[in-house]
This record gives C-alpha cells, sequence and structure tokens, in this order.
C-alpha cells in the first residue's frame, strides 16, 4: 500500500493543504511523486493535453486503463487516483461498478466520478465494496456541451444550490474528497465549510483544501491555458530551444563531436576484419 492513502487525505482537512498534480505516463508519475505529491491524477484531461482532442469526450476506458498502468508502476508515496471517462458510468450503476473496478485492477487506489448528486447511488455501492471514490462539482468538463461551454460557475443561486447538494450527497454516499472546478472562490469557500470531507479547487480560490493543476499547464508545455493556470515554467520553450539546437547541429556537423561515438584504435587492425567480411559476402553472392 502506498503511504497516502484516501483516510490520510480525509485526516488533512483544515491541517495541511492537499497538492494534487496530474500525470499520464511513467516518467511524469516518477517525477512527481518524488516531487512529495500527495494525489497523482490520471485524468481524462489526457484526451486533450496527450491525443489532442478539442475535449474529454472522446476519452475511453481502454485509454484509462493504458495510462493508469503507466503511472500505478511509477508511484510508490502518492495516492493514485483515476478518472471515469465520460459513458463509463452514466449508463446504469453495475457498468460503472465494473469499469471502477477495472481501473483499481489497473493499479489506481482511487476513482473520480464528475458529478454528484446524479451518482450518489455509484458512489454508495463503490465505497461499500472498498472503492474510494473522489467527486467532481463546479464546471465538470464532461458535461460542457449542456453547460454552453466552459464557464465560470456559481454565479447564480441555482449553481450554487447544485454545487453544494453535490458536495453534500458525495459526503454522505462516502467520498474522501471532492474537485472544485473553475467555480467562484466565494462558493468554493462556503461549500469547503459545509462539508466535513477535503475540498481540492482547480480555478476555485484559495478557500479549499487543496489545489490541482493539470502537468502540461503547470509546466508550460502548450502556449495556451486555462485562465486559471499559473505556469511555473516553460518547458515547452526549452524543449524547442532543444530541438533547434539538435537541428542545427545536425545539419552542420557539429553532431556528434568525437566524445558522442567511438572507433577502432587500430586502424589496421580494422582494416583487415573489413577486409575478411566483405571477402566473405562477396563469396555468398
Amino acid at each position: 500500500m502506498r503511504e497516502i492513502t484516501p483516510r490520510k487525505i480525509i485526516e488533512m482537512k483544515g491541517k495541511e493543504r492537499i497538492a494534487m498534480i496530474t500525470a499520464y505516463d511513467y516518467p511524469s508519475a516518477l517525477i512527481a511523486d518524488r516531487a512529495g505529491m500527495d494525489i497523482i491524477f490520471i485524468g481524462d484531461s489526457l484526451g486533450m493535453v496527450v491525443y489532442g482532442e478539442p475535449n474529454t469526450l472522446n476519452v475511453t476506458m481502454d485509454q484509462m486503463i493504458f495510462h493508469t498502468k503507466a503511472v500505478a508502476k511509477a508511484v510508490k508515496r502518492a495516492l493514485v487516483l483515476a478518472d471515469m471517462p465520460f459513458g463509463s458510468y452514466e449508463i446504469d450503476t453495475d457498468e460503472g461498478v465494473r469499469n471502477a473496478v477495472r481501473l483499481i485492477q489497473a493499479g489506481a487506489d482511487a476513482v473520480k466520478i464528475e458529478g454528484g448528486y446524479d451518482h450518489r447511488k455509484l458512489v454508495r455501492k463503490l465505497v461499500r465494496m472498498g472503492i474510494p471514490v473522489m467527486g467532481h462539482t463546479g464546471l465538470t468538463p464532461q458535461r460542457y456541451l449542456r453547460l454552453g461551454g466552459y464557464r465560470l460557475m456559481g454565479e447564480t443561486e441555482e449553481e450554487i444550490e447544485e454545487i453544494l447538494r453535490d458536495a453534500r450527497a458525495l459526503e454522505k454516499a462516502g467520498a474522501f474528497a471532492v474537485v472544485l472546478e473553475f467555480t467562484l472562490a466565494d462558493v468554493a469557500k462556503l461549500v469547503t465549510e459545509e462539508v466535513s470531507i477535503p475540498t481540492i479547487g482547480i480555478g476555485a480560490g484559495p478557500y479549499v483544501d487543496g489545489q490541482v493543476l493539470v502537468w502540461h499547464d503547470l509546466l508550460g508545455i502548450y502556449e495556451n491555458t486555462p485562465p486559471f493556470v499559473k505556469k511555473y515554467a516553460d518547458i515547452g520553450g526549452m524543449i524547442r530551444l532543444a530541438l533547434e539546437s539538435y537541428r542545427e547541429e545536425v545539419k552542420d556537423g557539429r553532431f556528434p563531436a568525437r566524445e558522442h561515438y567511438w572507433e577502432f584504435l587500430d586502424k589496421d587492425d580494422f582494416r583487415r576484419k573489413a577486409q575478411r567480411v566483405l571477402e566473405r559476402l562477396g563469396e555468398d553472392e
């Protein structure tokens, strides 16, 4: 069992802020774990940042399982959380259970489900089976078509009520935490105060119990990022400069330099061996 468990995440509420980051492959997860992240999350955002999809709706269970296996192999300390992709749990509870089990068997310690009140029965059943669940309310990207796009949530009484109802339903069903995405900070603060489980924000302000960001956004892999993201590095720019330098050195013959390859020290020995090889190959023809 990894050091960080759902129980430890719950115990962190009000005592220590929770640091959560996405990762989609072995090397990224290895670095994130060594950096001391509390939760490493295989999000369905991989559809957009890894596969170039315009949204998360085309992500499949097979893709989630593939990436979960890679991440789980790397992580020794952090809690490994896997997303339930669109269509994997909405049709009926039994299908949701089967797909959650597949993610746990792939190496996840817990699963995340978008929505709250609508899926309280599934959350309750999974928790009773022993599968920890994190919920997700506020902006739910899998429902962006209904929401009218990726927009700030919590401006109306109806939205505040829905977000709070979701969080309370998740708490009652046994979820160990809930993500609040792209939600007004005042609303996120209200939810954080009203539920006993940790709230983890992404674009939801400072009054929550923890924060999550997407790997590619935080590291500046792409030029365009959501407005709530802080870029902690410009890795995309660094990679581009490195590749440009490599291309230039290949073009003008500077790479490989002498320290990057090996030769026969005895050239006469090489010529004798090469001559014998050429003679044998000539005989074969």
